[in-house]
């Protein structure tokens, strides 16, 4: 039994929402959508961060959403975590309350650089402010209050959302309980940063990107499909990249020279080309930008507040994007900080994407944590 159809609703903050940098945004709307029902005393709600580019459609089949418009491409039409979330799936919905928000600065209906400036009734493009990893939690905080929910059962989010979910967990502990990264880190390492890097300069080379002032204008989609295919490698590993390429090779030209010559090119510009049909430039900057500056920390004093807590972190042991080792290193802070945690290497050949990929490698743990049996 699954999910159907479902909507993506919207939450708007009824006075300015200041950020980490001091500014402010005059409005802030939130797009999110749910899954079963919040119990009596609001004490069953999960939080699920999505990864850098995903959204709040996290499961169920949504074929559109309201001021998203031609981004929302069929490939958001499916929840990117849909078997993961279900009556008896790892998030179950006879049991919990799941909420997923789009990140502030994202471009799928929360507030972000395509969303239209109140001072000028055009699209923020350049002029939206920079963002944090703290702004996103703070703002999805103003959500929960606005749902009255107090205390959250758990916490969950793969890649760059599991980095949202420890910032969560460390700097308000007394609003979670059960704490679940997946392929994550609790910093940005050397390689992110410089795979980062490569792919703002990719963007912002693009002579269509207009110092971020497109809208009106051709997209620079050159500039996203690169960046795309940077960071695609990360995600997948080469095996498995091999075996989806296609046998034939698409005939084209790169510049005047330069013709693709085997099915690894074709299939990873494909992958680009199509990601830069469903995701904004600027918004992708912003996010990456928050990534660059995130940094939880590795010590046992980062999580001396967390009293109370209990975790589950997931290592995926052909994980190029977060190596196993970053999750270590939060186990052991973990552990020198007396809390309960269970650690669980995942092994697949489907490198960082396991965790969209395979619930049947994640959803009896996540079970059994989330129904309060932690091994200390």
């Amino acid at each position: 039994m699954t999910i159907g159809s479902v909507e993506t609703q919207f939450f708007s903050l009824n006075h300015p929402f200041e950020l980490e940098s001091g500014e402010s945004l005059e409005q802030l709307t939130l797009a999110y959508e749910t899954y079963g029902c919040l119990n009596g005393d609001a004490s069953n709600a999960i939080l699920l961060f999505h990864a850098l580019t995903g959204s709040q459609h996290a499961a169920g089949r949504n074929a559109a959403v309201a001021g998203v418009d031609d981004l929302w491409t069929s490939d958001c039409y499916e929840g990117w975590w849909d078997s993961f979330i279900g009556p008896g799936a790892a998030l179950d919905t006879e049991q919990y309350f799941i909420i997923c928000v789009n990140y502030l600065g994202s471009c799928y209906g929360s507030t972000g650089p395509r969303s239209p400036d109140p001072q000028t009734g055009q699209p923020y493009g350049s002029r939206f402010p920079s963002i944090t990893a703290w702004d996103v939690v703070h703002s999805q905080l103003k959500l929960l209050d606005h749902l009255k929910i107090d205390r959250l059962h758990g916490v969950v989010g793969g890649s760059l959302g599991g980095m949202l979910s420890l910032l969560l967990a460390t700097r308000c502990p007394e609003r979670v309980k059960y704490v679940i990264p997946l392929a994550t880190g609790p910093a940005t390492t050397v390689l992110q940063r410089i795979l980062n890097l490569e792919q703002i300069v990719a963007i912002r080379n693009d002579p269509h990107f207009q110092g971020g002032d497109f809208y009106g204008g051709e997209p620079p989609n050159q500039g996203v499909t690169l960046a795309r295919i940077i960071a695609h490698k990360t995600f997948v590993s080469l095996s498995v990249l091999e075996g989806r390429a296609r046998k034939d090779v698409v005939t084209e030209r790169i510049g005047n020279f330069y013709e693709l010559s085997n099915p690894i090119e074709s299939y990873m510009l494909h992958q680009g080309r199509k990601f830069a049909q469903r995701f904004d430039a600027n918004s992708y900057l912003r996010i990456v930008d928050l990534w660059q500056r995130y940094s939880l920390g590795t010590e046992a004093e980062t999580f001396v507040g967390c009293v109370g807590q209990e975790y589950l972190v997931f290592s995926i042991d052909s994980d190029v994007c977060f190596y196993p080792e970053e999750q270590l290193a939060i186990v052991q802070a973990l552990e020198q900080a007396g809390l309960p945690v269970t650690y669980i290497t995942v092994h697949s050949a489907k490198g960082h994407d396991s965790f969209l990929l395979e619930p049947e490698l994640y959803a009896p743990y996540i079970r059994f944590v989330l129904r309060g049996n932690v091994t200390a």
